[in-house]
């Protein structure tokens, strides 16, 4: 329980890793802010299941490309559990096309969500965060943020975004208290990529030196790694769950 009477909020929590991460966290004590955008009914699935476990959480709506719905989330926890101690910014969309074709408008949708997002929910987590003088922020981003990807210019450009805003946020944030890394998950068995026939699932396996993909539990474990006090002096860092993709 390395994480009890902590707060915590996680964007895009309704599935795939999001989801694991909320459970995750849940497992570990904290009280879980399960924000969702599209399915209510998947958000309300996923705190029966942390409170059938024993844990504790709630479904709250919120757009996080929308600024002013992220400061009403944020604002909301506060009143309600008057502090907010780890912000986990998952959410994130793919609209994925080659550059020659991308739309001005795909690229604009992937880069508000995943980039934005991250943004808006940071700078107001943060206020509060500051006030405390505590608090540990996990961005994900994702291996083609590092090494980019042929037709993800979009989605690549939204996550070294992160990366670089994680950076630049751990170094401001840092002389009060305020932790903030990234994981950046390679191939996971998601609903995503189970929806792949099995010869480009035994593809992508070949890139990976481990030779699988990897699970959203793994994700999660990290995630909650470095949002617990085990990771007190870690800030700034870019942890790769990919198995060993981008060694």
């Amino acid at each position: 329980m390395m994480l009890k009477e902590k707060i915590a909020v996680v964007t895009g929590a309704s599935r795939g890793i999001g989801k694991a991460i909320a459970l995750e966290l849940a497992q570990a004590g904290a009280y879980v802010i399960v924000n969702y955008n599209g399915s209510k009914e998947r958000a309300e699935k996923v705190v029966s299941e942390i409170e059938q476990k024993g844990g504790k959480a709630e479904a709250v709506w919120c757009n996080v490309s929308d600024g002013a719905a992220c400061e009403a989330m944020i604002r909301q926890v506060i009143e309600v559990h008057k502090k907010i101690d780890i912000l986990v910014n998952n959410a994130g969309i793919t609209k994925d096309s080659l550059l020659m074709r991308m739309s001005e408008a795909d690229f604009d949708r992937v880069l508000d969500t995943n980039l934005k997002g991250t943004f808006f929910t940071m700078h107001y987590a943060a206020r509060y965060m500051m006030k405390q003088r505590s608090g540990a922020i996990v961005n994900i981003s994702s291996v083609v943020g590092v090494s980019g990807n042929a037709g993800q210019v979009n989605y690549a450009a939204s996550k070294a975004g992160v990366i670089g805003m994680t950076k630049s946020a751990a170094k401001e944030l840092a002389s009060r208290g305020i932790r903030v890394n990234a994981v950046a998950p390679g191939f996971i068995d998601t609903e995503m990529t189970q929806s792949l026939k099995e010869k480009v699932i035994t593809e992508l396996a070949k890139q990976i030196p481990l030779g699988h993909l990897g699970k959203a539990a793994q994700v999660a474990k990290a995630v909650r790694f470095l949002a617990s006090d085990d990771a007190d002096y870690i800030t700034g860092q870019v942890l790769c769950v990919d198995g060993g993709m981008v060694m």
